[in-house]
């Protein structure tokens, strides 16, 4: 069975400066961090680098990525598939 982990990604606030960011976010409220949330069968780390990179890559954490964001980080480890949207919606409870 294949496990999957749940990442944040700590975003520029400067990302919600931009028009596009805003229509795909429209219940964002100014001065709040932004983050990006992702699960994948790859470590944390390294798929944060990958974003970075470009690599299969969200436009917005490859652009504006700033860091792993530790708070969640600490937290999360590999789960089930069938587990992994659970997880997702937490952390998204806790943003």
């Amino acid at each position: 069975m294949k496990y999957y982990y749940v990442y944040v990604i700590e975003l520029d606030p400067v990302v919600a400066d931009f028009r596009k960011f805003r229509a795909k976010n429209p219940k964002y409220i100014k001065g709040n961090s932004c983050v990006y949330v992702g699960q994948s069968s790859r470590k944390p780390e390294l798929r944060f680098e990958q974003h970075k990179e470009g690599y299969k890559s969200n436009k917005y954490a490859k652009r504006f990525g700033v860091k792993l964001s530790q708070i969640f980080l600490k937290n999360i480890t590999q789960f089930q598939p069938e587990k992994t949207q659970k997880k997702l919606k937490q952390c998204w409870e806790k943003i």
